[in-house]
């Protein structure tokens, strides 16, 4: 029979095995993808650079004059000091961040014997490789009411910082209320164990401002099949509730329906905002998840966001 336990909150917050879990399991990953993403922006005009040259307000680099090109473009103080003329070029840039959002509230914690690893501990590593491979793709990735958008290399080690220092996020199940801009990509983490009206809520907020949006569930594989029987104790983590049951077996079908209902609503909201949802079960490789997210943000900002992906089978 599978064992569970759930995970105290001080095993909720992000260490150095989670961080270096991130990178490498970032570094694997093709960035073929990515490459694709950058061609699908085609907005002229934004906040961050995407590290080529072009019309942005950002300064990229100097580089050697061209014969041929407007004497304006010279760069004349840069040009003084060498005996060859160089151009400034920016960065091309476009309207768009990647912002991430992890769950690490108590029901996150939530392990069995079935998985590879804790459902905080999936959702932790997925969302800092998925920053790590957005950042060296050009991107900025920012946390959602925690921190700015970045470019920085240490991505994955900033963002494992930022929550560390944030003990309220073990208290909360769903994102707060924060700005975000039109045209950006919002990717939420959390099993949305939650009400659905309180999802749906989160879900308007951020679609309602012009920005696209990911919904990515963990789920451990004893969730979804509650394979238990005899007696038993249901324990309900975020509010502390304990209940004990003769024959847990009669109890499964009807979790069963419950749960399926619970994410069909799920399913159906985002499909409505043109979200996509992502589900993915702790005792399948996190490459997947991960492969699948990159490649849902690549067709959304083609325009084809109205993509529900299922990874449970």
């Amino acid at each position: 029979m599978a064992r569970v336990r759930v995970l105290p909150e001080s095993a909720r917050s992000p260490g150095r095995r989670e961080t270096e879990n991130a990178l490498s399991l970032a570094h694997r990953m093709p960035r073929l993808v990515l490459e694709a993403r950058r061609v699908a922006a085609n907005l002229a005009h934004g906040i961050h650079g995407r590290r080529r040259a072009g019309t942005g307000e950002s300064f990229w680099q100097f580089r050697p004059f061209v014969a041929g090109e407007a004497a304006q473009r010279i760069d004349w103080r840069r040009s003084a000091r060498d005996d060859r003329l160089y151009v400034r070029e920016r960065e091309w840039e476009a309207a768009q961040n990647v912002w991430l959002w992890i769950d690490r509230s108590a029901s996150m914690g939530y392990v069995s014997s079935l998985a590879q690893a804790p459902k905080v501990e999936r959702a932790l590593v997925l969302g800092m490789a998925l920053a790590d491979i957005f950042v060296n793709a050009g991107e900025r990735v920012g946390l959602l009411g925690l921190m700015r958008a970045h470019a920085s290399r240490q991505i994955a080690e900033k963002i494992a910082e930022t929550i560390a220092a944030d003990p309220s996020g073990l208290d909360d199940d769903l994102p707060p209320r924060a700005p975000i801009g039109r045209f950006d990509e919002a990717i939420l983490v959390s099993d949305f164990l939650s009400p659905v009206d309180a999802i749906a809520a989160v879900v308007a907020g951020i679609a309602g401002r012009g920005a696209r949006g990911h919904l990515v569930m963990i789920v451990d594989p004893v969730e979804e099949t509650f394979p238990f029987s005899g007696q038993a104790v249901l324990h309900e983590p975020e509010a502390g509730i304990e209940l004990r049951v003769g024959d847990a077996g009669s109890w499964g079908q009807a979790y069963r329906d419950r749960i399926r209902l619970h994410r069909d609503a799920i399913e159906d909201l985002a499909r409505r905002r043109g979200w996509t949802l992502t589900i993915h079960r702790t005792d399948r490789p996190t490459t997947e998840a991960a492969l699948r997210l990159v490649t849902l943000v690549t067709a959304a900002r083609g325009g084809n966001a109205n993509v529900v992906t299922n990874l449970a089978g």
